[in-house]
């Protein structure tokens, strides 16, 4: 097998880092290993220089930078959202590198797991509104379509469920309630919150759900005839009816829940609102154009204006 010297190969042969001098002509080592010696001077030049070439700087600055992003949303955006972070600071770079970076540097986003506690408990005497969604989840403004589902949480005092209704169009969390029980009582409390949320400005609005008892619920029914909210139904046992409900709580379980342990009810709580709060605030949703659902309510509105 040949094999191709290079500097390192002269300055092993050489010995130029023993304080004796040169075992060997640099000049005869660099013939019979040919390669050039003033190749090798520069290799030495660039080996002793303590100053980084642009390039070098450019990607120590970008590794500083991506790092400070993957921080600030709590260690859970990949390349996309980091790009887009990156691009609102105004960074010219793509995908393609913070990816590469994020690789080196042994950074990764979110990613998901499959687990699921069944929550949805048919009535079997109920009555079930129409489907007036059709799995048509964004109708193309605020306020058309809110989607709402309820989720198992557990902590060390016991379990624990959590209630939220979302905005199909800008993915807003409008209104939530978590209590240690399951109920139609959670449900109007999170559509007194996402009412208030509006400022009640919500009639006409299509309320989605599955359908499960605390949706067909006498309480709920009344609470939605109140507010002029449409209520409508998918199947049951078919995800697919009310998946934006159930992509939230994946991005919820994934980026929150399932990365901590919660000792008490008060902590699982707080923690709760924290993740809301910045769902909405802060973290970038790639199907509103890596926003956040606030900043992209904002946009419709100045358009509007």
């Amino acid at each position: 097998m040949v094999k191709y010297a290079g500097p390192d190969d002269i300055a092993e042969t050489a010995g130029t880092e023993t304080p004796e001098g040169q075992r060997f002509s640099l000049t005869r080592m660099a013939r019979l290993l040919t390669v050039s010696t003033s190749g090798y001077y520069q290799y030495c030049k660039r080996r002793a220089a303590t100053v980084l070439t642009p390039r070098q700087q450019r990607r120590a600055d970008l590794e500083v930078k991506i790092t400070q992003v993957h921080a600030d949303s709590r260690r859970t955006y990949g390349a996309p959202r980091i790009t887009a972070e990156l691009r609102e600071q105004g960074e010219l770079v793509t995908e393609k590198t913070v990816a590469k970076i994020m690789a080196s540097i042994g950074l990764e986003g979110i990613s998901p797991r499959t687990f699921k506690v069944r929550t949805t408990v048919v009535d079997p005497t109920a009555s079930f509104p129409a489907d007036l969604v059709d799995r048509v989840f964004d109708q193309g403004r605020v306020d058309a379509a809110w989607f709402t589902d309820i989720t198992y949480l557990t902590c060390g005092e016991g379990d624990m469920y959590l209630c939220a209704i979302r905005d199909g169009h800008s993915r807003k969390v409008l209104g939530y309630s978590i209590a240690d029980h399951i109920g139609a009582d959670m449900v109007t409390e999170a559509i007194e919150s996402a009412v208030s949320a509006r400022d009640g400005l919500c009639r006409g609005t299509i309320l989605h759900s599955d359908r499960g008892g605390e949706f067909t619920a006498h309480l709920t029914a009344k609470a939605c005839s109140r507010y002029g909210l449409r209520r409508s139904m998918g199947a049951t046992g078919i995800c697919w009816d009310n998946s934006p409900a159930e992509s939230f709580w994946s991005s919820f379980k994934h980026e929150e829940y399932y990365r901590h342990v919660y000792a008490r009810k008060a902590e699982l709580v707080a923690a709760v609102d924290n993740w809301i709060s910045f769902y909405n605030t802060v973290r970038r949703h790639s199907a509103i154009g890596m926003q956040s659902p606030d900043t992209f309510e904002r946009s419709l509105r100045a358009t509007a204006a």
